[in-house]
């Protein structure tokens, strides 16, 4: 099941999820892994604006997606940045097309002309993932 993330619900099995992203392999850019209390704001505001999805397996978060915008100048207006992470047991089964396919269709209805993502390399999953989305 797909739906909104909400901050209060869904910040503490975000940071869940994400913080190995941070602590084990570098790929956010980060240099602490962010509390629940930290994801809980990061929800809010990217809600203000944007989507953040979350995909739910058994009553559990598998995984999210959101955006952001992609820069502050007015020109890049109708882009945004995506992210997706995913709990390491929900890799490989379909959850990130389908929370990307929904998040690409939230932004379109949105206006939105241009999503950007960046992968840290190596991430044969996560080149695998965005390539077969074009």
């Amino acid at each position: 099941m797909l739906r909104h993330a909400d901050p209060q619900r869904d910040a503490a099995s975000c940071a869940a999820i994400y913080a190995p992203h941070v602590d084990g392999q570098g790929t956010s850019f980060e240099e602490r892994a962010p509390t629940a209390d930290d994801f809980t704001d990061r929800i809010a505001r990217v809600l203000r604006n944007h989507p953040w999805l979350v995909a739910e397996r058994d009553g559990a978060v598998a995984g999210f997606a959101y955006a952001t915008s992609h820069r502050e100048r007015p020109a890049y207006r109708w882009a945004a940045e995506t992210s997706i992470y995913l709990h390491r047991n929900h890799q490989g089964q379909g959850v990130g097309k389908e929370l990307y396919g929904a998040l690409m269709d939230l932004l379109r209805r949105q206006g939105l002309h241009v999503a950007l993502a960046g992968i840290t390399l190596p991430n044969a999953a996560s080149v695998r993932l965005h390539e077969s989305l074009g």
